[in-house]
C-alpha cells in the first residue's frame, strides 16, 4: 500500500484527490494552511487522513510531511490570476517558493514520484489551438510565470537529482467542493450558487471567451494514472483537459436549461490578465499513460449542480 503527501488537501482539488487515493487504498497524509482550504471538504474522511496543519514555506514542516512518503500530489498554491495581478509579490511565496520547499524535501526524502498541478495559463493568449505541450509558453499573468517557473524547477530536479516529477497542465477545472463564495474562485462554481438561488451571475467580456472545461473526475484519474504508470513520464509536462471547449454564454445556457433558472446575466469589462480561448490537446497524455475523459461536460455540470442544491442554503447566502 502507498503512502501520498497531498500539499493543499482541504482545497477543492486536494480534498478530491485524496477521496480517491483513499479508495484505492493509499494511506494519505496532507498538509494545508487552511488559507484558501476548507476544512468541511474533508468532513466525511477526516479520520482516515494524517492531517498537519501548517504552510508550504515551512521547510521543517513539509521536509517532517515527505518523511516515508512513496508519492508527493503538489497541489497547493493560491490559483487565481486575478489576485495574482493585484499581489504579484504575495502570490509567489507559495507558488514558486512553495514549489521549490516540497521539491527539496521530496528529494532529501527519497520520494518515487511527484505530481505538480501546473496550469493551461502557461499557454497565454496565443491564437493558435489546441494547445499542444510542446508550443513555446506564453504566461501573461503573474500567476501564470509563477506555475510556469514552477514546471522548469520540475524538469530541472529530475535531470539533476534524479527526482521523478510530472506537470500536469490543468484546464479550468470545475466540480464539487470549488468555494463559489470567492471573487476568485472557478466562473462555473460562481454561476452555479448564484443561478441555483436566483441570483444573477456576471459574464466578465462578451461570452464569447471560452474555455476547455474539465470536471474533477478527470484530474483525480489523471493523477491517479500518472503515480502508478511504467511508462518514461519523468520530467515530461502533459495536458489534462477534455479536449473540447465551450464559451462562457454557452456554460450559461446550459447552467440556465439544468438549474431552470429564469433570470438574466449582466456583462462586465474583461479582467486584467485573463486569457480569450483555451482548448487542450490530449493526445499526448492519452498515448502515453492512458488518460482518457472519464466524465464530460453535461455530467459533470450535473453533477457539480447537483452537490450545490445540497449545500447550505445559508452558505450560498453570503455570495
Amino acid at each position: 500500500m502507498a503512502t501520498v503527501l497531498i500539499t493543499g488537501i482541504s482545497g477543492f482539488i486536494g480534498s478530491s484527490l485524496a477521496r480517491g487515493l483513499l479508495a484505492e487504498g493509499a494511506s494519505v497524509r496532507g498538509i494545508d494552511n487552511l488559507c484558501t482550504g476548507n476544512l468541511e471538504n474533508l468532513e466525511d474522511i477526516r479520520t482516515r487522513i494524517d492531517l498537519r496543519r501548517a504552510d508550504i514555506l515551512d521547510i521543517g514542516a513539509i521536509n517532517d510531511a515527505c518523511d516515508g512518503i512513496d508519492y508527493v500530489f503538489h497541489q497547493a498554491a493560491i490559483p487565481s490570476v486575478p489576485k495574482s495581478v493585484v499581489d504579484p509579490m504575495g502570490t509567489n511565496g507559495p507558488n514558486l517558493n512553495g514549489t521549490l520547499t516540497v521539491l527539496e524535501a521530496a528529494r532529501k526524502a527519497g520520494v518515487r514520484r511527484l505530481m505538480y498541478a501546473a496550469s493551461s495559463a502557461a499557454y497565454g493568449d496565443s491564437p493558435e489551438l489546441p494547445k499542444t505541450e510542446t508550443m513555446l509558453p506564453a504566461p501573461i499573468s503573474p500567476y501564470a510565470v509563477q506555475k510556469l517557473a514552477g514546471e522548469h524547477y520540475l524538469a530541472s530536479y529530475t535531470r539533476v537529482f534524479g527526482l521523478e516529477t510530472v506537470a500536469l497542465r490543468y484546464f479550468n477545472i470545475f466540480g464539487p467542493r470549488q468555494d463559489p463564495t470567492s471573487q476568485y474562485s472557478g466562473v462555473l462554481a460562481r454561476f452555479i450558487s448564484l443561478m441555483c438561488q436566483g441570483e444573477t451571475p456576471t459574464i466578465f467580456g462578451d461570452g464569447s471567451t471560452s474555455r476547455d472545461f474539465t470536471y474533477i473526475d478527470n484530474v483525480v484519474h489523471a493523477n491517479m494514472m500518472v503515480a502508478k504508470t511504467s511508462a518514461p513520464v519523468a520530467g515530461k509536462v502533459f495536458n489534462i483537459a477534455t479536449g473540447k471547449r465551450i464559451t462562457l454564454l454557452e456554460a450559461y445556457q446550459e447552467i440556465k436549461q439544468i438549474t431552470g433558472y429564469s433570470g438574466t446575466v449582466q456583462f462586465k469589462p474583461e479582467r486584467e490578465g485573463d486569457i480569450r480561448h483555451s482548448l487542450a490537446d490530449i493526445s499526448l497524455a492519452q498515448s502515453v499513460f492512458g488518460y482518457r475523459v472519464v466524465a464530460g461536460f453535461r455530467e459533470g455540470l450535473e453533477k457539480t449542480i447537483e452537490y450545490y442544491r445540497q449545500t447550505s442554503p445559508q452558505a450560498i447566502a453570503a455570495l
